[in-house]
């Protein structure tokens, strides 16, 4: 199974570059996690064009059996205790788990439409690069959760929020 990372906005800055690797090079071989950049839409007179061109570029890259979640700041929050189990779901299943950052304005409805789940990872806003570096931690973190590792100190039994 596949972690993939689907953003929209190539160019990361260098530091966020090192963010996510550092996170995605700790990783298992057997549960790796996979950045794939989509250039953002430059129209700028027609933001919600650009926002259904920028998830018609990004849908392209889902297949019919991947599973979407959809990051949106109205979706489910979860915990990394949730995300842990979740991890464990998406496992057994076996298919490859996609997350679709959006640019700017966000994401359009149709990738919505496609997504089996959305979720928050913040009451916060980020910049959605930023948000690169923090879904890779949360999804190390999970993985530690689920292994045992020391990294993430809280009981995997315990409903602690990190």
């Amino acid at each position: 199974m596949k972690l993939k990372i689907l953003a929209v906005g190539a160019k990361m800055p260098g530091w966020i570059r090192e963010g996510f690797s550092s996170y995605a090079l700790r990783m298992p071989p057997s549960l790796k996690i996979e950045m794939i950049e989509i250039a953002a839409s430059t129209h700028k007179n027609d933001p919600k064009r650009y926002v259904v061109e920028e998830g018609e570029r990004l849908l392209r890259r889902v297949r019919d059996n991947d599973w979407l979640v959809a990051l949106d700041e109205h979706g489910t929050d979860w915990s990394t205790m949730d995300l842990a189990k979740r991890l464990d779901e998406w496992q057994m299943k076996g298919s490859d788990v996609v997350f679709a950052i959006g640019g700017s304005d966000g994401l359009s409805d149709s990738v919505f439409s496609r997504a089996n789940e959305r979720a928050s990872l913040s009451a916060l806003t980020f910049p959605h690069h930023l948000v690169k570096v923090i879904l890779a931690e949360a999804l190390y973190r999970a993985w530690t959760v689920n292994s045992g590792h020391p990294y993430h100190r809280a009981s995997p039994r315990g409903r602690q929020r990190a």
